[in-house]
């Protein structure tokens, strides 16, 4: 079995129950186990500002899927769920479920990149994954913490 850990966000609709359903559909899964949940968090918009505020969390999840499989299965509860891809890169959307780590390996393809491509710039992940465990190690980028802090060193120097 593969641990991976998936990002969850909404911002349009009943975004907790949706975020909820999207956790029990991977639960359901004869290949997939929830071993953790986080907190879910209000958070602000990144990149396109003018839409609702976001819910977001991470869940842990043990799997018998490969990472291309699990990306996959992903996608497919996010059209379940009532995902349209065609609207504007990080705009609203009802869920979003992205795949951040599985079990430590990294991946460069056109279509899935491991670790997350952007997840050492991004609060609104590190916190939920810290809520887990801080000290998991991001491949080639430090600890939950360490990124954490340096957001933090970084949000200082700049005054926020």
């Amino acid at each position: 079995m593969g641990r991976a850990y998936v990002a969850l966000g909404a911002n349009l609709g009943t975004r907790e129950a949706t975020l909820r359903r999207a956790v029990a559909r991977l639960d359901a899964r004869d290949d997939t186990v929830v071993v953790a949940l986080s907190q879910l968090r209000e958070t602000e918009p990144v990149g396109l500002l003018d839409q609702p505020r976001f819910l977001n969390g991470v869940v842990v999840l043990d799997t018998d899927l490969g990472p291309r499989e699990l990306l996959g299965a992903l996608l497919e509860i996010e059209r379940e769920l009532g995902r349209v891809r065609d609207g504007a890169r990080n705009g609203p959307r009802p869920i979003d479920l992205d795949l951040l780590l599985y079990d430590g390996e990294t991946v460069d393809e056109p279509r899935l990149t491991l670790p997350h491509p952007r997840l050492h710039e991004r609060r609104f992940v590190l916190e939920p994954l810290a809520d887990i465990d801080p000290t998991l190690a991001v491949p080639g980028r430090g600890t939950v913490a360490q990124l954490l802090a340096a957001l933090d060193d970084r949000a200082s120097t700049l005054g926020e």
